[in-house]
Protein backbone atom coordinates (compact mmCIF):
# COMPACT_ATOMS: atom_id res chain seq x y z
CA UNK A 1 0.00 0.00 0.00
CA UNK A 2 2.80 2.40 0.92
CA UNK A 3 3.69 4.85 -1.88
CA UNK A 4 1.18 3.33 -4.31
CA UNK A 5 0.54 5.82 -7.12
CA UNK A 6 -2.92 7.38 -7.39
CA UNK A 7 -3.84 9.70 -10.26
CA UNK A 8 -5.95 12.75 -9.39
CA UNK A 9 -8.03 14.45 -12.10
CA UNK A 10 -9.18 18.00 -11.31
CA UNK A 11 -12.68 18.93 -12.55
CA UNK A 12 -13.51 22.19 -10.74
CA UNK A 13 -12.96 24.49 -13.68
CA UNK A 14 -15.53 22.58 -15.74
CA UNK A 15 -17.83 20.55 -13.50
CA UNK A 16 -17.60 23.12 -10.74
CA UNK A 17 -17.77 26.42 -12.62
CA UNK A 18 -20.60 25.31 -14.93
CA UNK A 19 -22.95 25.22 -11.91
CA UNK A 20 -22.06 28.69 -10.61
CA UNK A 21 -24.39 31.64 -11.02
CA UNK A 22 -21.55 34.16 -10.99
CA UNK A 23 -19.45 34.16 -14.16
CA UNK A 24 -15.77 33.58 -13.44
CA UNK A 25 -13.85 35.97 -15.65
CA UNK A 26 -11.71 34.47 -18.40
CA UNK A 27 -8.45 35.87 -16.99
CA UNK A 28 -9.29 34.40 -13.59
CA UNK A 29 -10.02 30.99 -15.13
CA UNK A 30 -6.71 31.05 -17.00
CA UNK A 31 -4.78 32.10 -13.90
CA UNK A 32 -6.37 29.36 -11.78
CA UNK A 33 -5.80 26.65 -14.40
CA UNK A 34 -2.17 27.71 -14.77
CA UNK A 35 -1.76 27.42 -11.00
CA UNK A 36 -3.42 23.98 -10.98
CA UNK A 37 -1.22 22.83 -13.87
CA UNK A 38 1.81 23.25 -11.64
CA UNK A 39 0.29 21.29 -8.72
CA UNK A 40 1.01 17.75 -9.95
CA UNK A 41 -2.35 16.62 -11.32
CA UNK A 42 -2.56 13.79 -13.83
CA UNK A 43 -5.40 15.53 -15.66
CA UNK A 44 -7.27 18.84 -15.58
CA UNK A 45 -10.78 19.14 -17.05
CA UNK A 46 -10.52 22.69 -18.31
CA UNK A 47 -13.90 23.56 -19.78
CA UNK A 48 -16.87 22.44 -21.86
CA UNK A 49 -17.49 22.99 -25.56
CA UNK A 50 -21.23 22.99 -25.07
CA UNK A 51 -23.42 25.71 -26.55
CA UNK A 52 -22.78 29.02 -24.76
CA UNK A 53 -26.56 29.40 -24.51
CA UNK A 54 -26.79 26.11 -22.62
CA UNK A 55 -23.85 26.79 -20.27
CA UNK A 56 -23.09 30.53 -20.30
CA UNK A 57 -20.61 30.09 -17.44
CA UNK A 58 -18.22 28.38 -19.91
CA UNK A 59 -18.89 30.54 -22.96
CA UNK A 60 -15.18 31.43 -23.12
CA UNK A 61 -14.00 27.86 -23.81
CA UNK A 62 -11.86 28.68 -26.85
CA UNK A 63 -10.21 31.68 -25.22
CA UNK A 64 -9.33 29.68 -22.12
CA UNK A 65 -7.94 26.68 -24.02
CA UNK A 66 -5.84 28.83 -26.35
CA UNK A 67 -4.32 30.92 -23.59
CA UNK A 68 -3.53 28.54 -20.72
CA UNK A 69 0.10 27.52 -20.18
CA UNK A 70 0.31 23.77 -20.58
CA UNK A 71 2.61 21.64 -18.46
CA UNK A 72 4.28 18.53 -19.83
CA UNK A 73 2.73 15.38 -18.40
CA UNK A 74 -0.67 16.95 -17.67
CA UNK A 75 -3.65 15.82 -19.75
CA UNK A 76 -5.97 18.70 -20.62
CA UNK A 77 -9.44 17.32 -21.16
CA UNK A 78 -12.70 19.04 -22.15
CA UNK A 79 -16.32 17.99 -22.26
CA UNK A 80 -17.87 17.80 -25.74
CA UNK A 81 -21.55 16.95 -26.32
CA UNK A 82 -21.70 16.62 -30.10
CA UNK A 83 -19.81 16.93 -33.39
CA UNK A 84 -19.85 20.74 -33.33
CA UNK A 85 -18.37 20.72 -29.84
CA UNK A 86 -15.72 18.22 -30.93
CA UNK A 87 -14.73 20.38 -33.88
CA UNK A 88 -14.37 23.41 -31.61
CA UNK A 89 -12.31 21.38 -29.13
CA UNK A 90 -10.02 19.91 -31.77
CA UNK A 91 -9.31 23.40 -33.11
CA UNK A 92 -7.86 24.17 -29.65
CA UNK A 93 -5.53 21.15 -29.68
CA UNK A 94 -7.01 19.52 -26.57
CA UNK A 95 -5.35 16.41 -25.14
CA UNK A 96 -8.61 14.54 -24.61
CA UNK A 97 -12.34 14.86 -25.16
CA UNK A 98 -14.75 13.69 -22.48
CA UNK A 99 -18.15 12.42 -23.67
CA UNK A 100 -21.08 12.12 -21.26
CA UNK A 101 -24.30 10.12 -21.13
CA UNK A 102 -26.33 8.48 -18.36
CA UNK A 103 -26.72 4.78 -17.72
CA UNK A 104 -30.31 5.34 -16.59
CA UNK A 105 -32.89 6.36 -19.19
CA UNK A 106 -34.71 8.77 -16.87
CA UNK A 107 -31.61 10.77 -15.99
CA UNK A 108 -30.41 10.88 -19.58
CA UNK A 109 -33.76 12.26 -20.75
CA UNK A 110 -33.85 14.75 -17.89
CA UNK A 111 -30.24 15.89 -18.18
CA UNK A 112 -29.62 15.64 -21.94
CA UNK A 113 -33.17 15.83 -23.31
CA UNK A 114 -32.78 12.67 -25.37
CA UNK A 115 -32.94 8.89 -25.02
CA UNK A 116 -29.84 6.85 -24.29
CA UNK A 117 -29.84 5.49 -27.84
CA UNK A 118 -30.00 9.00 -29.23
CA UNK A 119 -27.09 9.98 -26.99
CA UNK A 120 -25.10 6.95 -28.09
CA UNK A 121 -25.68 7.77 -31.76
CA UNK A 122 -24.59 11.38 -31.21
CA UNK A 123 -21.48 10.37 -29.29
CA UNK A 124 -20.66 7.71 -31.89
CA UNK A 125 -20.45 10.49 -34.48
CA UNK A 126 -18.02 12.33 -32.21
CA UNK A 127 -15.89 9.22 -31.75
CA UNK A 128 -15.66 8.66 -35.51
CA UNK A 129 -14.27 12.18 -35.94
CA UNK A 130 -11.88 12.24 -32.99
CA UNK A 131 -10.57 8.71 -33.51
CA UNK A 132 -8.54 9.85 -36.55
CA UNK A 133 -6.68 12.49 -34.50
CA UNK A 134 -4.05 12.24 -31.73
CA UNK A 135 -6.70 13.34 -29.19
CA UNK A 136 -7.81 10.56 -26.86
CA UNK A 137 -11.43 9.82 -25.93
CA UNK A 138 -12.92 9.28 -22.48
CA UNK A 139 -16.55 8.45 -21.79
CA UNK A 140 -18.17 9.44 -18.49
CA UNK A 141 -21.17 7.29 -17.61
CA UNK A 142 -23.48 9.24 -15.30
CA UNK A 143 -25.73 7.57 -12.70
CA UNK A 144 -23.55 4.44 -12.82
CA UNK A 145 -24.22 3.82 -9.13
CA UNK A 146 -27.81 4.97 -8.75
CA UNK A 147 -30.47 7.15 -10.34
CA UNK A 148 -32.64 9.53 -8.29
CA UNK A 149 -35.64 8.61 -10.45
CA UNK A 150 -35.07 4.87 -10.99
CA UNK A 151 -33.12 3.82 -7.92
CA UNK A 152 -30.45 1.13 -8.16
CA UNK A 153 -28.66 0.68 -11.47
CA UNK A 154 -27.69 -2.89 -12.37
CA UNK A 155 -24.01 -3.69 -12.76
CA UNK A 156 -24.87 -5.49 -16.00
CA UNK A 157 -26.32 -2.26 -17.42
CA UNK A 158 -23.14 -0.34 -16.60
CA UNK A 159 -20.92 -3.03 -18.12
CA UNK A 160 -23.12 -3.15 -21.20
CA UNK A 161 -22.61 0.53 -21.96
CA UNK A 162 -18.91 0.24 -21.21
CA UNK A 163 -18.70 -2.59 -23.73
CA UNK A 164 -20.40 -0.58 -26.46
CA UNK A 165 -17.92 2.26 -26.06
CA UNK A 166 -14.93 -0.06 -25.64
CA UNK A 167 -15.89 -1.68 -28.94
CA UNK A 168 -15.59 1.77 -30.55
CA UNK A 169 -12.03 2.17 -29.31
CA UNK A 170 -12.32 4.75 -26.53
CA UNK A 171 -9.28 5.17 -24.31
CA UNK A 172 -10.99 5.43 -20.94
CA UNK A 173 -14.27 5.29 -19.03
CA UNK A 174 -15.25 7.22 -15.92
CA UNK A 175 -17.97 5.72 -13.73
CA UNK A 176 -19.90 8.56 -12.11
CA UNK A 177 -21.84 8.59 -8.87
CA UNK A 178 -23.67 11.62 -10.21
CA UNK A 179 -26.13 12.08 -7.36
CA UNK A 180 -24.13 10.62 -4.46
CA UNK A 181 -26.07 7.36 -4.13
CA UNK A 182 -23.07 4.99 -4.06
CA UNK A 183 -21.95 3.08 -0.98
CA UNK A 184 -18.67 1.19 -0.39
CA UNK A 185 -19.76 -2.44 -0.92
CA UNK A 186 -21.54 -1.45 -4.12
CA UNK A 187 -18.46 0.42 -5.34
CA UNK A 188 -16.21 -2.57 -4.69
CA UNK A 189 -18.50 -4.93 -6.60
CA UNK A 190 -18.88 -2.61 -9.60
CA UNK A 191 -15.17 -1.79 -9.80
CA UNK A 192 -14.14 -5.43 -9.53
CA UNK A 193 -16.50 -6.34 -12.39
CA UNK A 194 -15.37 -3.40 -14.55
CA UNK A 195 -11.66 -4.09 -14.07
CA UNK A 196 -12.14 -7.79 -14.76
CA UNK A 197 -14.07 -7.22 -18.00
CA UNK A 198 -12.08 -4.21 -19.28
CA UNK A 199 -8.45 -4.53 -18.16
CA UNK A 200 -7.21 -2.37 -21.04
CA UNK A 201 -9.48 0.61 -20.36
CA UNK A 202 -8.28 3.51 -18.25
CA UNK A 203 -10.87 3.35 -15.47
CA UNK A 204 -11.65 6.38 -13.32
CA UNK A 205 -14.21 7.04 -10.59
CA UNK A 206 -16.19 10.24 -10.12
CA UNK A 207 -17.80 10.55 -6.69
CA UNK A 208 -20.15 13.17 -5.31
CA UNK A 209 -20.37 13.81 -1.60
CA UNK A 210 -24.15 14.21 -1.44
CA UNK A 211 -24.52 11.80 1.47
CA UNK A 212 -21.04 12.15 2.94
CA UNK A 213 -19.71 8.88 1.48
CA UNK A 214 -17.29 10.12 -1.20
CA UNK A 215 -14.09 9.43 0.76
CA UNK A 216 -15.34 6.04 1.99
CA UNK A 217 -16.26 5.11 -1.59
CA UNK A 218 -12.79 6.16 -2.75
CA UNK A 219 -11.19 3.81 -0.22
CA UNK A 220 -13.46 1.00 -1.41
CA UNK A 221 -12.39 1.55 -5.03
CA UNK A 222 -8.72 1.65 -4.00
CA UNK A 223 -9.12 -1.73 -2.28
CA UNK A 224 -9.90 -3.38 -5.63
CA UNK A 225 -7.16 -1.66 -7.62
CA UNK A 226 -8.72 1.51 -9.05
CA UNK A 227 -6.07 4.24 -9.07
CA UNK A 228 -7.67 7.17 -10.91
CA UNK A 229 -10.17 9.61 -9.41
CA UNK A 230 -11.91 12.83 -10.38
CA UNK A 231 -12.03 15.50 -7.68
CA UNK A 232 -13.09 19.12 -7.50
CA UNK A 233 -11.16 21.91 -5.82
CA UNK A 234 -13.08 23.20 -2.84
CA UNK A 235 -15.75 20.54 -3.39
CA UNK A 236 -17.45 22.56 -6.14
CA UNK A 237 -20.02 20.98 -8.43
CA UNK A 238 -23.22 19.04 -8.08
CA UNK A 239 -26.19 17.81 -10.06
CA UNK A 240 -29.31 19.96 -10.56
CA UNK A 241 -31.47 16.82 -10.71
CA UNK A 242 -30.49 15.52 -7.27
CA UNK A 243 -32.46 17.29 -4.51
CA UNK A 244 -30.13 18.48 -1.75
CA UNK A 245 -27.02 17.50 -3.69
CA UNK A 246 -23.67 18.90 -2.62
CA UNK A 247 -20.61 19.03 -4.82
CA UNK A 248 -18.03 16.56 -5.99
CA UNK A 249 -15.52 14.98 -3.65
CA UNK A 250 -13.25 17.80 -2.51
CA UNK A 251 -9.74 17.60 -3.99
CA UNK A 252 -7.88 18.83 -0.93
CA UNK A 253 -9.85 16.60 1.42
CA UNK A 254 -9.14 13.60 -0.84
CA UNK A 255 -5.43 14.36 -1.28
CA UNK A 256 -5.04 14.96 2.46
CA UNK A 257 -6.59 11.56 3.27
CA UNK A 258 -4.54 9.69 0.66
CA UNK A 259 -1.30 11.29 1.80
CA UNK A 260 -1.98 10.24 5.40
CA UNK A 261 -2.56 6.66 4.22
CA UNK A 262 0.74 6.56 2.35
CA UNK A 263 -0.49 7.00 -1.24
CA UNK A 264 1.50 9.01 -3.75
CA UNK A 265 -0.85 11.38 -5.61
CA UNK A 266 1.90 13.63 -6.92
CA UNK A 267 -0.32 16.58 -5.93
CA UNK A 268 1.15 19.41 -3.85
CA UNK A 269 -1.39 19.78 -1.04
CA UNK A 270 -0.08 23.14 0.15
CA UNK A 271 -0.32 24.54 -3.38
CA UNK A 272 -3.88 23.37 -3.99
CA UNK A 273 -4.96 24.84 -0.64
CA UNK A 274 -3.66 28.19 -1.86
CA UNK A 275 -5.61 27.70 -5.10
CA UNK A 276 -8.75 26.64 -3.23
CA UNK A 277 -8.58 29.77 -1.07
CA UNK A 278 -9.14 31.79 -4.27
CA UNK A 279 -12.52 30.21 -4.95
CA UNK A 280 -14.83 32.15 -2.59
CA UNK A 281 -13.64 35.40 -4.16
CA UNK A 282 -14.18 34.05 -7.68
CA UNK A 283 -17.63 32.52 -7.20
CA UNK A 284 -19.02 34.75 -4.48
CA UNK A 285 -19.70 32.19 -1.75
CA UNK A 286 -18.02 29.76 0.64
CA UNK A 287 -16.92 26.26 -0.48
CA UNK A 288 -17.45 22.88 1.27
CA UNK A 289 -13.75 22.11 1.72
CA UNK A 290 -13.08 20.78 5.24
CA UNK A 291 -9.29 21.03 5.02
CA UNK A 292 -9.50 24.65 3.89
CA UNK A 293 -11.58 25.38 7.00
CA UNK A 294 -9.87 23.19 9.61
CA UNK A 295 -6.35 22.89 8.21
CA UNK A 296 -4.26 19.77 7.71
CA UNK A 297 -3.92 17.21 10.48
CA UNK A 298 -0.30 18.25 10.85
CA UNK A 299 -1.14 21.96 11.31
CA UNK A 300 -0.64 22.56 15.05
CA UNK A 301 -1.84 25.54 17.06
CA UNK A 302 -0.45 27.33 20.11
CA UNK A 303 -2.05 26.59 23.43
CA UNK A 304 -4.53 29.37 24.22
CA UNK A 305 -3.45 31.70 27.00
CA UNK A 306 -6.76 31.16 28.77
CA UNK A 307 -5.83 27.50 29.30
CA UNK A 308 -2.74 28.30 31.38
CA UNK A 309 -3.06 27.53 35.11
CA UNK A 310 -1.38 29.39 37.96
CA UNK A 311 1.66 27.45 39.13
CA UNK A 312 0.18 26.58 42.49
CA UNK A 313 -2.95 25.03 40.91
CA UNK A 314 -1.17 22.98 38.30
CA UNK A 315 -1.66 19.23 38.51
CA UNK A 316 -0.90 16.20 36.41
CA UNK A 317 -3.33 13.64 35.13
CA UNK A 318 -2.99 10.36 33.31
CA UNK A 319 -6.64 10.34 32.19
CA UNK A 320 -7.17 9.87 28.43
Amino acid sequence: MKNKKVHIQEVATRDGFQNEVKFVETEDKISLINALSACGYAKVEVTSFTSPKAIPALRDAEAVMHRITRQDGVVYTVLVPNVRGAERALSCNVSEVNLVMSVSESHNRTNLRMSREQSFAQLSDVIHIVRSTPTTINVSLSTAMGCPMEGDVAVAAVLGWMQRFADMGVHGVTLCDTTGMAHPSQVRALCEAARRQFPALELALHFHNTRGLALANTLAALEVGVDRFDASLGGLGGCPYAPGATGNVCTEDLVHMLKLDGYDTGVDLAAILVASARLPGLIGHDVPSQILKAGRRSDLHPMPASASLPEQHAFSSSAG
